[in-house]
């Protein structure tokens, strides 16, 4: 039987109804969901449906999360559940900041 996880993502325009795909292998399936960004009270509904409706057993997030996200994640989806946060070093964080905000992800006081 395969791990189960989920690898949830944001994007300003993320909608996890829309943006929602499966890969599965013997031994693993993924599902890659992109949720509103900031919008981590979705963030936690639709994980903790995964996990209580399709057996999700771990999860992983993108760098957007802060601590006090992953804790609300946490409770929302029971303290079994392992969550691993995707990081970068230093030089691809900050790009990868820039490359949000040409795109437009944040206001001009962000």
């Amino acid at each position: 039987m395969p791990v189960k996880t989920v690898f949830v993502i944001v994007s300003p325009d993320g909608d996890p109804e829309k943006h929602i795909a499966t890969i599965r292998t013997a031994g693993l399936e993924i599902t890659t969901v992109v949720c509103k960004y900031l919008d981590f009270d979705q963030v936690a509904r639709v994980c903790k449906d995964m996990v209580e409706n399709q057996g999700v057993e771990t999860i992983i997030v993108c760098p957007a999360f802060t601590h006090e996200h992953l804790g609300r994640l946490q409770s929302a989806v029971g303290g079994d559940v392992p969550i691993s946060v995707a990081r970068s070093d230093s030089p691809g964080a900050r790009r990868t900041a820039e490359l949000c905000r040409e795109a437009g992800w944040f206001d001009e006081n962000s």
